[in-house]
């Protein structure tokens, strides 16, 4: 099968030394749709956390400017992705990242579990959704593409290997998610930005979906209504449907990439240092 060919030349790589290389490859070439679904839910985990949460609230973005908000954290995550974090590009946004961070005291352990998210949300959702499975070269080239930018942003305590980092998000989640007033006006917010991409008629069908891809501590959180178990299994056949045909399909000769998208929020374009909230629109 010709979609093969790109996989035996992941595996040709080392994943310590070639992850920048193995994770463009694989979130450009091989997974772009579901590299994009997984990190949207690995943000939105990270809502379910009281910290995280309350902290996010309180500068009222997801409320008033939801779209902005999350055009202005695919940008620079999608940057990462596509041009490594040794790029020009990739530094700026690294730097930007930084920069926006360091306005607000956050705990190691909070970054640490969002790091964690980033890691495993798109090997759980290709797992599940994938037109493959990823390689073990895919698999350890996210943990070391992301373990090096969270050194990078200076988050300590970073795990020595892949096993143990999934052990720590686990075990975080287990312990710290759990509804509260802000988790739901965040969850609320978000989730109804992605309702608001179809058209009007659709919107009240999104919603319950959405709801059907969410694991129940994840709907606890939220304090949203648990879905129909049809609605699960429709949902997870249909996904799994669209993996099958995907197999049987020529492979992506080009990237796909999100930093070239065009945007509402950003007509005129953008630039990686302006993203963000300004410093008047910082809650003091």
């Amino acid at each position: 099968m010709r979609r093969l060919h790109r996989l035996r030349q992941i595996q040709a790589l080392d994943p310590e030394r070639d992850h920048q290389q193995i994770v463009h490859l694989c979130s450009c070439y091989e997974f772009p749709f579901d590299f994009t679904r997984a990190l949207e839910f690995a943000l939105f985990r990270t809502f379910a956390v009281p910290r995280i949460a309350v902290l996010l609230d309180r500068t009222g973005e997801f409320v008033r400017r939801a779209q902005k908000r999350y055009d202005d954290t695919d940008l620079i995550i999608s940057t990462l992705l596509e041009c490594g974090y040794d790029s020009q590009r990739g530094r700026v946004a690294l730097d930007r990242m930084n920069a926006l961070h360091g306005h607000f005291r956050i705990d190691n352990a909070d970054f640490l579990y969002v790091l964690s998210t980033f890691v495993f949300e798109p090997i759980r959702w290709i797992d599940r959704f994938g037109w493959r499975t990823l390689c073990p070269q895919e698999r350890l080239g996210l943990f070391f593409f992301w373990r090096e930018v969270g050194r990078r942003m200076g988050i300590q305590d970073l795990p020595a290997d892949g096993d143990t980092f999934e052990r720590y998000n686990l075990e975080y989640e287990r312990t710290h998610f759990r509804p509260t007033e802000a988790a739901h006006r965040v969850g609320t917010a978000t989730r109804d930005m992605f309702a608001s991409w179809f058209p009007r008629p659709l919107r009240p069908l999104v919603r319950p979906v959405m709801h059907a891809l969410m694991d129940e501590p994840l709907l606890t959180a939220f304090g949203f209504p648990p879905p129909s178990p049809l609605l699960r299994q429709l949902v997870n056949a249909g996904l799994q449907a669209r993996a099958r045909v995907l197999r049987w399909l020529p492979p992506r000769r080009r990237p796909y990439l999100r930093t070239q998208m065009w945007r509402p929020t950003y007509p005129r374009g953008y630039r990686l240092e302006h993203l963000g909230p300004s410093l008047r629109e910082r809650p003091a």
